[in-house]
């Protein structure tokens, strides 16, 4: 990762790596925000729920590990690449990537837009994609 990072994007990652959540969730400002974009219901407040979504992914996920692939720091924002891979606990493969913006304070995430998402697997086409979007619900 390039030196101008922000340290909390190191404790957050090795916190993940390490499992630890008590590190983990100490890398989250107590007035935490965190909105999903593309799943608006999702959003949250606090770190309670933080914690609560951690134990769940440690517990099911036994073996997850966090990767930063990319990075950039406009101010006090942070625009982060992840990759989040393991094995979950019925031994199917979890597999997820986004991108999360955080807005950080000191060195703790104080609100994120979160688009982080399951890899589909599936064998769409791009234009299979589109026509299944644009396309819901009318007969061609």
């Amino acid at each position: 990762m390039p030196s101008d990072s922000l340290p909390f994007l190191l404790r957050l990652q090795q916190a993940t790596n390490d499992h630890d959540l008590d590190a983990l969730v100490d890398c989250f400002d107590p007035e935490y925000r965190n909105d999903a974009p593309a799943h608006p219901s999702r959003a949250f407040e606090g770190t309670d729920q933080v914690r609560s979504n951690w134990q769940q992914i440690f517990t099911f996920v036994p073996d997850v590990q966090a990767r930063v692939l990319s990075h950039v720091v406009d101010g006090s924002d942070v625009w982060s690449e992840w990759e989040m891979s393991g094995t979950r606990a019925d031994g199917t493969p979890h597999l997820m990537r986004g991108v999360i913006v955080f807005g950080v304070r000191g060195d703790r995430a104080l609100s994120a837009r979160f688009y982080l998402e399951p890899v589909d697997e599936a064998r769409t086409t791009a234009d299979d994609a589109v026509r299944a979007q644009v396309r819901a619900g009318t007969s061609p």
